[in-house]
């Protein structure tokens, strides 16, 4: 049963929301302040992280960075709780590495859906928007993707991506030189969703591209969308 952390200050939340997840085969704990959560993290067990951006101590987003800058967390799925419609929270969050947001009020069949889908992309199981002709591993010029050990090494060392940055990457080189408009990455990787919106594609983009370098193997058409520019290796 994956065990998940919320890391939230509201000291309401976490009991009626621990029994609604239980439902659905998913262990919630709780931390009421982020230097308790980080440390419970850091003990390690956990499958995910829920968090809230208004802490006292330091703000969700410092937790994060903190989360995402520690090797032994820097592959934890996160699930940030915003504000709602703010845009610039969600913005942000994802540039620090976050896998998905929710805003506050929230449904808890959302949240519960939503952690599914972040859980299933930690799954060691070929990524469905890669057709199962392309194989298991996918090897170009100097990166290779294992899809089963949802690995990626550039240059033979290893590369950090969360399970989002991971999908796309697949999703681009799994069908390379093709042109995915963003609203088509938008719906492959996740459903069609009218809360998500294509500036988080482009943050994501954005996010692997630093982590591949010096590697130059994802462009930009503009007005078009993305497409992955390597020569796929026998």
């Amino acid at each position: 049963m994956p065990r998940l952390l919320l890391i939230d200050d509201d000291e309401h939340l976490a009991a009626p929301l621990a029994a609604y997840l239980k439902r659905f085969d998913l262990t919630l704990e709780s931390a009421l302040r982020p230097s308790v959560g980080l440390a419970r993290l850091r003990e390690g067990g956990f499958d995910a992280v829920i968090l809230d951006v208004m802490l006292p101590e330091m703000d969700g987003f410092d937790v994060c960075r903190a989360i995402r800058r520690d090797p032994a967390l820097a592959g934890l799925p996160i699930l940030m709780l915003t504000a709602r419609g703010d845009v610039m929270d969600r913005v942000i969050g994802l540039e620090l590495g976050a896998d998905d947001y929710l805003p506050k009020p929230f449904e808890p069949r959302e949240l519960a859906a939503r952690l599914q889908t972040i859980l299933r992309r930690r799954q060691p199981a070929a990524p469905a928007v890669v057709p199962p002709e392309n194989g298991r591993r996918l090897v170009f010029d100097g990166i290779e993707i294992d899809l089963d050990r949802r690995q990626v090494l550039r240059d033979g060392a290893e590369v950090e991506l969360t399970g989002t940055e991971f999908e796309l990457l697949a999703l681009l080189a799994g069908e390379p030189h093709k042109v995915f408009t963003r609203d088509e990455i938008l719906s492959r990787l996740r459903g069609h969703d009218a809360d998500v919106y294509t500036r988080a594609i482009d943050i994501l983009v954005s996010r692997i591209r630093r982590k591949l370098e010096p590697l130059d193997c994802i462009k930009t058409l503009r007005n078009a969308g993305y497409t992955f520019a390597g020569a796929r290796q026998p």
